[in-house]
């Protein structure tokens, strides 16, 4: 098992994008890797914007950085409304300056839009956001993942195969 002992955080909130949350746990924990997730309040099911059921295990105001090998942050509406939580916004700025790899899919960038780390990295996400993610100074390129460092991104559900591959080399680098 290629991720046996590293550690990841993943954000959730209602309405997220029921395979980009689930897939890319699913996929990490079949590589030995632990994935817990994080929503507003600990305990708490979240519904996907299809029904899919999601329990956060903390609230995002009890993880810490420190705690993790990397984190990931799902598109649909969900991102939305992670970013309107300044501990999440922290959270991400301290895992981009300790540099752990950052996974975001889709509608996600909006996420790090708000923690402001985008200036100058090329990224990808959904088309519906590329002004967006320019306008916050990041370089926008239409495919399937990219990495910059350790910032994974990808734009929809069948670019998932593709944004997995790049996010479990940059785990394994780190």
């Amino acid at each position: 098992m290629r991720l046996e002992g590293k550690k990841i955080i993943s954000l959730v909130h209602h309405e997220f994008e029921d395979l980009e949350l689930w897939y890319p746990i699913l996929r990490l924990r079949e590589e030995g890797a632990i994935v817990e997730l994080a929503g507003e309040t600990a305990n708490e099911t979240y519904l996907g914007k299809y029904g899919v059921q999601a329990k956060s295990d903390y609230a995002y105001s009890e993880i810490s950085a420190d705690d993790y090998d990397a984190i990931l942050v799902p598109g649909g509406w969900a991102p939305d409304k992670i970013r309107r939580f300044p501990e999440v916004i922290s959270l991400i700025r301290e895992m981009d300056e300790a540099k752990k790899p950052i996974g975001q899919i889709c509608h996600a960038g909006w996420v790090l839009i708000s923690a402001k780390i985008l200036e100058g990295r090329t990224v990808t996400s959904t088309p519906g956001i590329k002004d967006d993610m320019e306008n916050a100074g990041a370089i926008w390129v239409d495919e399937p993942a990219v990495t910059d460092g350790h910032i994974v991104s990808s734009r929809r559900p069948p670019d998932l195969p593709d944004y997995m591959r790049e996010f479990i080399r940059a785990l394994e680098k780190k």
